[in-house]
């Protein structure tokens, strides 16, 4: 099993001999900006290293969003980010779900989600797999609670989207995790990657605050069990200073 890190994406190869990880996991541009991003000038290396790569899409994007001025460029913005995974040997491009706002139809912007992988199909599809990750707040999000996530995927299953769990959104969400995935692959049918983060915050407070494992709220041997049952490459998106501990911790329970 592939267990690793999110890093900055300066010195990534490098980043995961530091930590011990077998996988990263990065951006490729501002998560907080609109822009195309810029070719990786260690994308050969690691596309040629062992360490394997998975890209994280801008915080930004909102495939779900009714807003013509946020839901047409995030789509340019995944389709960018989508390429550029595949120059660096990504093996997928995680998306948060997305949301609407209070006055607006949840079901549109599943809708929204599904036209999205529609008309990029029939443009031959993506460059890598998207992950669509569930999320920790809003109560119009696509992704936050398992009955929207089933929504959801009943429109965008069909298209081969990936799923990413995130052990501390879903603890926020309000999803127990004893179980998790079980339920989780209930409806998705698969777990490609896991977000393995404790919480310091309470369960469902819906506030995405991650935390080192042991050092939140969540019961550590619970986390551990959820990689166990996923069987899927973790990444680990804690504090930077504790990640080799987390990954320590994570690779002797999985290879006991």
């Amino acid at each position: 099993m592939l267990i690793g890190a999110h890093v900055y994406q300066d010195d990534p190869v490098a980043t995961a001999a530091e930590r011990g990880a077998d996988i990263v996991q990065m951006f490729l541009a501002d998560p907080q900006g609109w822009k195309k991003p810029p070719p990786h000038p260690r994308a050969a290396e690691l596309r040629e290293s062992d360490v394997a790569v998975v890209v994280h899409s801008p915080y930004v994007v909102n495939l779900a969003s009714l807003n013509n001025r946020v839901r047409i460029p995030s789509r340019k913005l995944v389709v960018q980010h989508a390429e550029g995974a595949a120059e660096v040997g990504a093996i997928g491009l995680v998306v948060h779900g997305g949301h609407v706002t209070q006055d607006e139809d949840e079901a549109t912007g599943v809708d929204n989600w599904r036209k999205f992988f529609s008309r990029q199909a029939d443009e031959g599809g993506f460059a890598v797999p998207i992950l669509i990750e569930n999320t920790a707040g809003g109560d119009h999000a696509m992704a936050r609670r398992f009955d929207a996530l089933a929504r959801l995927w009943d429109a965008v299953g069909e298209y081969g989207a990936g799923f990413c769990l995130d052990t501390c959104h879903a603890h926020a969400g309000g999803e127990e995790l004893v179980g998790v995935v079980d339920r989780a692959r209930a409806i998705t049918g698969r777990i490609d990657l896991v977000h393995l983060n404790d919480s310091r915050d309470e369960f469902g407070s819906a506030r995405d605050r991650h935390a080192n494992i042991g050092s939140g709220t969540i019961d550590p041997e619970v986390l551990a069990a959820v990689c166990a049952a996923a069987d899927a490459p973790v990444v680990v998106e804690t504090p930077a200073d504790g990640q080799p501990a987390d990954i320590a911790f994570l690779r002797e329970r999985l290879t006991r």
